[in-house]
């Protein structure tokens, strides 16, 4: 056991994950950190699986909501309940491979430098060359080194900023991540993104409808975000969604409506997409990324903008009449639930 991460737990959230679950769980153990495995009703044996192992297990009751935020705060918890001087704690989720020594290079740096609220890494997908859409979504992760506004999903945070904010905000069915790191900066504390890869991730988009729906979860994830804190003094997510509606909704629409009026002269205004292609792959390029690469990034990012669009606009008339989406997956293998 390495002594230096006694004072460190690890949470794992899944739903059906099988053998990814079974991979993640092994690269989490035997460093010493007390894990704690978060189940949101699984059918696979995951649980069963998990307690194998020695892990300590947390079954979310069905009846409430079945989502990120709440296993983690559950998981976060039940880890409180059984190691309560654990400092450290790292969110992981289910689908992911923790890769062998980041976790304690993170805490390190967490440990030296007392400003810092939480700590990531590169995540890294393993299978890019399945699909154009794995390939993609590698790029994204792919986030510049250094102090940052936001982590993911797979973080390691310090104990005590997380009690400050009160954990993940379990109303969110989505986006609740860059949320609580949001909150975290309100409360003074310094969020970074270290050197080094931290996990390896199977995204799984083989086609186009769950790439779709994953970009129209992350449009509603915005825009969710938004109306919790636009008002403050950084109008969280207000740019983004308004950046979104402009380019995905509203500036097409614009075109196609005049069109009958100029003539279609003004589909013309269509060829704003190919600047927006050539800024994004500019950006790409200027982080490191080959130009090829760089280009079908950009490209599906115009694409992408008309799905996050979708979600934001969803997000909208759920604010509005006041439901409440559950997002549980956008994966082949499990179902988008609405309540």
């Amino acid at each position: 056991m390495t002594a230096e991460l006694l004072d460190t737990g690890v949470v794992v959230i899944a739903r059906n994950e099988g053998e990814r679950l079974q991979r993640c769980l092994a690269s989490v153990l035997g460093d010493g950190a007390t894990v704690v495995y978060a189940d949101s009703h699984s059918t696979d044996g995951s649980v069963e699986h998990a307690r194998s192992l020695g892990v300590h297990v947390v079954e979310l009751d069905p009846a409430g909501l079945m989502n990120a935020p709440r296993g983690r705060n559950e998981g976060f918890r039940k880890l409180l309940e059984v190691h309560p001087e654990v400092e450290y704690v790292f969110f992981i989720d289910g689908d992911c491979q923790l890769v062998e020594g980041w976790l304690r290079r993170a805490r390190a740096v967490l440990e030296a430098d007392p400003t810092l609220g939480a700590v990531c890494g590169r995540r890294v997908e393993i299978a890019p060359q399945d699909s154009i859409y794995n390939l993609i979504t590698d790029v994204e992760w792919n986030t510049p080194v250094g102090e940052t506004c936001a982590c993911g999903g797979d973080v390691l945070v310090r104990v005590e900023a997380l009690r400050q904010v009160g954990g993940y905000n379990v109303g969110m069915s989505c986006g609740e991540d860059p949320e609580m790191c949001f909150r975290l900066r309100e409360k003074g504390w310094r969020l970074e993104r270290i050197e080094g890869d931290m996990t390896r991730h199977d995204v799984a988009l083989l086609r186009f409808r769950p790439w779709w729906k994953r970009h129209a979860r992350g449009g509603y994830a915005y825009a969710h975000g938004a109306a919790l804190h636009a008002y403050g003094p950084e109008w969280f997510n207000f740019r983004r969604c308004a950046n979104i509606l402009f380019w995905g909704a509203l500036w097409p629409l614009a075109c196609l409506v005049a069109a009958p009026f100029t003539s279609g002269w003004s589909l013309l205004g269509l060829s704003a997409y190919g600047y927006l292609w050539w800024k994004v792959r500019r950006w790409r390029i200027g982080l490191g990324d080959e130009p090829s690469i760089a280009g079908r990034y950009a490209a599906f990012v115009g694409l992408g903008k008309f799905a996050e669009a979708q979600g934001v606009l969803q997000c909208l008339f759920d604010l509005a009449t006041r439901r409440q989406s559950v997002y549980v997956e956008y994966k082949d293998y499990q179902e988008e639930v609405r309540a």
